[in-house]
């Protein structure tokens, strides 16, 4: 199964290539201690042998304590066998024809290690230990060389798997980056503390955030443009309308009329938006004088009371304190106005529309609510699309006052939220923008 994460293929590659060597390195040391125990064991019966072969013995020597897990050792004198030697099987002498030197053989149905001695006077020694007993030191003495290795895979997976995650710790703080990135805000990405393997993929994005760039200044002024050019025959479209409401014309003539007049006044509205939009479409304005939120928020108020007066909406403030922002008083009333207009226009008949301003942990917020039918959440994220309406298919609404809300929101370095009820008791929609003051 192929794995996907990069991160997952490093790890177990390393793993497999760390745990194959571990496992040759493991056998390599556990055979070279084990043969070096041997040989060790083998360089002390020649020790033996060479202090026996000076001496008559015929003993049995059992390890004291079997320290260490010492075998025991067994010296025979070599004789040749006489006819009236009988004596138990498994007590039986050596053979005398082994040869001088060391060797393994069977004896007493166990397998020794012997090592035969002729002295000067023409007898014979031989100095003996059980192989299984000198196995096992060797085993024993093996494991001990190889555990610190055991030891030391666990460890060094748990370290590969840390360097791992650090290693590609920046690639996850580039796509974080990339993710958090507005879709019209390109600017380009750092190559600070970025691996140099990294760092043409980094390039290789910037470049591609200029191409965006470019394309998207391009569409805002061309979108400017259009809107410029359109309005002035939409301006003699709407005199003429005018013009001809104070001619005689029948009732449907005059139905027709209003119809058209509604059409124009629609297209006038989208033409000042999509303006509105082509111009706060930017990068952050540079820090302006402080100026007082409230006296524009109630200026705004105060214009909108005949559109709330003619649908007959209460609209009004219920909180009003005294915040100042650094930003420009047109555009906190672009903002404003697009916020209450459309609160205004998604409000029924009799509805109410409320308007509060307060500071909160070092933020001015206005907030708006209103008792419109509210807006499912699934379609929350989408109102700040450009031509988004929301569930307010026909009207005069041109679906851009609130991304010209999120691009003034967006240049203060602020924030905006919104929160339906959508409940059998309650409906309506809260805006809520929060700004730095400073």
């Amino acid at each position: 199964m192929l794995i996907a994460s990069l991160r997952g293929r490093l790890f177990v590659g390393l793993t497999v290539f760390t745990i194959g060597t571990a496992l040759i390195a493991g056998y390599m040391a556990f055979r070279w201690a084990f043969d070096e125990a041997i040989e060790l064991q083998d360089a002390t019966l020649l020790q033996v042998g060479s202090l026996v072969a000076k001496s008559y013995l015929h003993i049995e020597l059992p390890s004291e304590g079997n320290v260490d897990g010492a075998p025991k050792l067994l010296i025979e004198e070599l004789k040749e066998p006489t006819p009236g030697d009988q004596r138990d099987s498994s007590h039986s002498s050596l053979p005398s024809d082994l040869r001088d030197g060391l060797q393994t053989t069977t004896w007493r149905g166990q397998q020794w290690r012997i090592l035969v001695r002729t002295r000067d006077d023409g007898s014979r020694v031989a100095i003996c230990q059980p192989t299984s007993n000198r196995d096992e030191v060797a085993q024993d003495s093996a494991l001990r060389a190889i555990i610190p290795l055991g030891i030391l895979i666990p460890c060094l997976m748990f370290l590969i798997a840390i360097v791992v995650d650090r290693s590609l710790r920046p690639l996850l703080m580039l796509a974080n980056t990339l993710d958090t990135k507005q879709s019209d805000h390109l600017e380009k990405l750092s190559v600070e503390g970025i691996p140099t393997e990294i760092v043409p993929f980094v390039a290789s994005i910037n470049r591609l955030l200029d191409r965006l760039g470019t394309m998207f200044d391009k569409q805002r002024r061309f979108i400017a443009s259009a809107a410029h050019e359109l309005r002035t025959p939409l301006a003699v479209l709407i005199v003429q309308a005018d013009n001809l409401e104070r001619t005689s014309l029948s009732e449907d003539g005059h139905s027709r009329l209003q119809a058209l007049k509604t059409g124009i006044r629609r297209s006038a509205h989208l033409l000042e938006q999509l303006l509105a939009l082509a111009k706060y479409d930017s990068v952050a304005s540079n820090d302006s004088l402080p100026t007082e939120f409230g006296r524009v928020v109630k200026g705004v108020v105060a214009d909108l009371l005949p559109m709330a007066r003619d649908k007959s909406i209460d609209l009004g403030f219920v909180r009003a304190e005294t915040v100042s922002v650094c930003v420009e008083p047109v555009e906190l009333a672009v903002l404003t106005r697009n916020l209450i207009d459309n609160a205004l226009r998604h409000t029924p008949k009799g509805g109410h529309v409320d308007v509060s301003l307060f500071s909160e942990d070092g933020l001015a917020v206005l907030q708006i609510d209103d008792t419109g039918p509210g807006i499912p959440n699934a379609d929350l994220d989408r109102l700040l699309e450009p031509f988004v309406r929301g569930n307010l298919p026909q009207g005069e609404g041109s679906g851009l006052g609130l991304s010209i809300v999120r691009n003034i929101v967006e240049r203060c370095n602020g924030s905006i939220s919104f929160n339906s009820a959508l409940r059998s008791e309650s409906s309506g929609l809260q805006v809520r923008v929060s700004i730095p003051m400073k």
